[in-house]
């Protein structure tokens, strides 16, 4: 996810530190979400081999569905970042969005 290993002596207050036997060995500092969402894109392009523009409608959907179950439109301005990898609108990207929380049949 993107996450960067420094010696625990570099830590700063967010960051993780792991200790093993009783002393501090390496401290992980986490990204920001928004960093975690590209890594997500670009993980999910490397599965489907393409660009994820290049993906057709349904598979689009799906990588919609899957972003949406992994928080990422809870990131700022997640919704602008999807739809530019995914080569489509933010109305778009909405749609997908819409039409997975809609009943069946409307």
């Amino acid at each position: 996810m993107g996450a960067e290993l420094l010696g625990p002596e570099q830590a700063q207050p967010d960051d993780v530190v792991l200790a093993w036997e009783g002393r501090d060995v390496i401290a992980v500092r986490l990204p920001q979400l928004s960093d975690s969402l590209d890594h997500i894109l670009a993980a999910m392009a490397r599965r489907h081999g393409m660009p994820l523009a290049d993906l057709d409608r349904k598979a689009k959907q799906s990588v919609v569905r899957t972003l949406e179950a992994r928080g990422a439109f809870s990131v700022r301005h997640g919704v602008e970042t999807v739809a530019g990898a995914l080569g489509v609108s933010r109305f778009t990207v909405y749609n997908y969005l819409n039409r997975e929380l809609s009943p069946k049949g409307e």
